[in-house]
Formats: C-alpha cells, sequence, structure tokens
C-alpha cells in the first residue's frame, strides 16, 4: 500500500509529541512524522520544515498552522497539501496587528526574566484554553515545561501573530489543497478557518463540535478522522 506522508507541526509552547494523540489513530495509509523544533525563529523553523517535509502534506495547530501556511506559499511544490487546526492566515487590520505586537513585546520581555514554571502557569489560564478540562491541561504541562523561556521569547517576536504580515491576499492563487479545522467554541478561529476556505481556491473548513482551540486534543479521534479522509482524497492522481 503506497502511504501519503504527513509532517504535524506543533503549535506554540508545545514539543512534537502532542500530536500524538491523533497520530496513533490514523490508519496505516498515513505515513506521519512529528517535527521537534531546534530553532526559535520564523527562518529557522520555515528551514526546518522545508527540511522534513519536502513530498509529505503539512499539518499545523495554532503556530503551527500559521507556519504551514507560509511555507507552502513559498514553496508550494515542494509540498503536497495543508491542514491547519485552530490557525489564521494573519491579523489584516493594521490597528489590531500593531495592538497584537505590543502585547506579544510585553510577554516576550517579561518570558525572558520569567522562570519556565510562571510562564506555563500563566499560559494555562488563558480565556483560549478556559473549556479544557484540568486533565488535558495537566497532561500538556510537562511538555510545556520543556520548553525554553529565551526561545520562547524570541520566538514571539519573530512569528506572533503581531509581527507577521498576513497572507490572506496569497491564499486567493494558493494551487495546493488545504483543509481548515476549527473548534465550534473557538469562535474566531471557526470564522477564520471559514475564511480560508472562501477564500483559497481549493480550501475546504470543517468546524468540530464539542471543542475549542485545540480539537486535536479535545477530540483527537474526530480530527485524526478528518485528516485522513481528506489526506486519502487528496493524494489520489
Amino acid at each position: 500500500m503506497t502511504q501519503a506522508g504527513v509532517l504535524f507541526i506543533p503549535g506554540f509552547m508545545q514539543p512534537a509529541s502532542a500530536w500524538g494523540a491523533v497520530t496513533r489513530l490514523l490508519p496505516d495509509s498515513i505515513d506521519p512524522l512529528l517535527i521537534g523544533h531546534a530553532e526559535h525563529n520564523l527562518e529557522g523553523r520555515l528551514r526546518e520544515i522545508s527540511e522534513a517535509g519536502e513530498g509529505r502534506f503539512l499539518c499545523g495547530y495554532s503556530l503551527g498552522g500559521r507556519l504551514a501556511l507560509r511555507a507552502a506559499l513559498r514553496e508550494p511544490d515542494r509540498y503536497r497539501g495543508v491542514v491547519t487546526v485552530g490557525a489564521t492566515a494573519g491579523i489584516d487590520e493594521p490597528a489590531l496587528r500593531s495592538a497584537r505586537a505590543e502585547a506579544d513585546e510585553r510577554l516576550a520581555a517579561w518570558m525572558e526574566a520569567a522562570p519556565i514554571e510562571d510562564i506555563v502557569s500563566v499560559w494555562e489560564r488563558q480565556p483560549l484554553f478556559a473549556d479544557q478540562p484540568e486533565p488535558l491541561i495537566e497532561e500538556q504541562r510537562a511538555g510545556r515545561l520543556e520548553q525554553d523561556p529565551l526561545g520562547l521569547a524570541l520566538l514571539l517576536r519573530t512569528a506572533g501573530q503581531g509581527v507577521l504580515e498576513p497572507v490572506w491576499h496569497e491564499l486567493v492563487m494558493f494551487e495546493l489543497p488545504l483543509l481548515a479545522i476549527a473548534g465550534a467554541r473557538d469562535e474566531g478561529y471557526a470564522a477564520a478557518a471559514r475564511r480560508i476556505a472562501d477564500t483559497a481556491p481549493h480550501a475546504t473548513a470543517v468546524i468540530v463540535e464539542e471543542a475549542g482551540h485545540a480539537p486535536q486534543l479535545q477530540r483527537p479521534e474526530e480530527v485524526a478522522r478528518l485528516i485522513a479522509a481528506w489526506v486519502s482524497r487528496s493524494a489520489r492522481p
């Protein structure tokens, strides 16, 4: 059986293993590769994706989804398609993007001087994750505690939503197949997923019920099913 390779890209403050709940449920027809990042800046991460993802589909969550989009827009002939989960193509209102950049800079400056335990504690209390049960938060904590505060600060300054230019206008001409997944309780990113589907010519949006910003963690069986079915259709010659 011919396998379709998929490179799984984690979100901010996540190890490669954060995708494990999904990849363990994938059929044998999919060859998953989980990337662990050594670089903590935009160009370094795009280079890592380029090296590991050649000939594969890209699948990224949150920050990882933004990086997957940019990698594929930069080198569309290198990849077979893109799946984003809880991601957007950028903030296109200049005032909102500027405000986000200022907030990210304040957070980055604090992270540089704070112990990782405090950083993780603040990160876990974000409203974005309010619908996640405590056992799920605890399950992710070990991977977050492995992160380097200086690396996190640098990543925010180079790949945060405030500093990245939006790429909505580039999606209009994006020829690769694209699947945008978001949780139904994550209203902002659900709207972004629908907008991606309305913008890119070969894009589809799927909204996962009973899930928030991390449907791949909250409903891994459903997300694995969606990815497997979409990759199978998109991989056909």
